[in-house]
Formats: structure tokens, C-alpha cells, sequence
């Protein structure tokens, strides 16, 4: 397996260093991190959610990106 050597923050190596198990290599405290996190797409169409609170969820968005909208005019 090819190998790769990067240059992290001592405040990084640290973290990792609380993650990583005695007989645990840092690879694989990564990749454990990793597939911990997950992405967001893993969640779409989970959600047991009804019309109109999607409906709802919308019109406080575009009120929010609104509002947004002009404080950065």
C-alpha cells in the first residue's frame, strides 16, 4: 500500500493523538473520523416530514436569505 506524508498543526497531531488507540495507527484513526462524520446526502429522503412543513421550512428560509440579502447591500 502506497503511503503519503503531510504536514498537519501540532494542535491537529494532538487530536489525533486523544483519538488513536495504543496499537492503533494514525491512518486509521482517520479514516475511523471519516466514515464517523458521513456526508449530508447520506441523510437526504430520511426525513418523516409532512407538505406543509416543508412548505413552512421554505418560506423561513427565503425570509432569512432576504434579510441576508440586505445587510450585505
Amino acid at each position: 500500500m502506497a503511503t503519503k506524508t503531510i504536514s498537519i498543526l501540532e494542535e491537529a497531531y494532538k487530536a489525533l493523538l486523544k483519538e488513536k488507540g495504543e496499537k492503533e495507527s494514525f491512518s486509521a484513526v482517520i479514516m475511523k473520523l471519516v466514515e464517523r462524520k458521513g456526508k449530508i446526502s447520506d441523510s437526504l429522503g430520511k426525513w418523516d416530514i409532512t407538505d406543509k412543513e416543508v412548505a413552512s421550512f421554505r418560506a423561513e428560509l427565503r425570509k432569512a436569505w432576504k434579510k441576508a440579502g440586505k445587510r450585505y447591500k
